[in-house]
């Protein structure tokens, strides 16, 4: 199993699905600061194993999937760490699970509120089980969703459903989620994670590269890395022509490339 660095932060590769588990089900998976450090660890070892397709991230136990930022670790810190610390890391750990490279699935296995909504917007496609409920609660707690629930949540849900549950403080349950278009799937509990692995499987059955690109283009078509996702394109193309193979061998000879 590769380390991220901290053991309640599990990532296992089962040959071509690689599986993040938030591993803390007394504290119902919520995030502490070195398991959101973790968590982007654990996004850059699966976005670099070379046999995976499809990634699936999920919770221990039953109760919840995550329930958002540890309030007993962040209330303590100052208002600049809290603003420079704690939300500017997590938005780097959930940037590095929104763009990873191979499709991410949701197994929203219990309760995904606050911080842990915004791990699941991360994912591509979300499968809930039954019995969880989804929201955005922090402004009840005279705080903001600061891991990107008010911007990537925006562009995956609109604004209208964000301002539901960050302004109005609405819960929504599996089903009406799945109305709304927040989950893609809904199952009987218990079954999220053979649900998420049985999608995965159907996703690395495809052309890894065509699935590869098509989400990149997906991503910057919602404002999700744009820059980065036409340099890519276009690093792809430059990489695959003719013309890098001359300008490289021409290097290697130390002559000027003939193209």
């Amino acid at each position: 199993m590769p380390d991220t660095g901290d053991r309640r932060i599990e990532l296992g590769v089962e040959g071509n699905i690689a599986t993040i588990r938030i591993n803390r089900p007394d504290k119902l998976n919520a995030l502490d600061f070195d398991m959101v450090l973790a968590l982007e660890r654990a996004a850059a070892l699966a976005d670099n194993e070379a046999a995976v397709r499809a990634v699936i991230i999920t919770g221990a136990g039953e109760k919840s999937f995550c329930a958002g930022g540890d309030i007993e670790q962040w209330s303590s810190w100052s208002a600049e760490d809290f603003a420079m610390k704690w939300v500017r890391q997590g938005h780097r750990a959930f940037d590095a699970l929104a763009r990873l490279r191979h499709p991410l699935i949701a197994a929203i296995n219990g309760h995904c509120l606050g911080g842990g909504l915004e791990v699941a917007i991360t994912a591509d496609l979300r499968i809930a089980e039954e019995h969880v409920k989804l929201g955005q609660p922090e402004s009840g707690l005279g705080i903001i969703a600061g891991w990107s629930g008010t911007q990537r949540a925006v562009r995956r849900y609109g604004a209208q459903l964000v301002r539901r549950m960050a302004l109005a403080g609405e819960v929504f349950d599996a089903a009406t989620s799945l109305s709304l278009g927040m989950v893609d799937k809904v199952v009987p509990k218990g079954t999220s994670l053979e649900a998420a692995k049985a999608l995965a499987t159907q996703i690395a059955g495809r052309s890894p590269s065509a699935t590869r690109l098509t989400k990149l283009l997906i991503n910057a078509a919602e404002g999700e890395e744009r820059e980065a996702a036409l340099e890519t394109m276009g690093g792809f193309v430059a990489a695959d022509s003719g013309d890098l193979a001359k300008g490289l061998e021409a290097f290697r000879n130390r002559r000027k490339a003939e193209f």
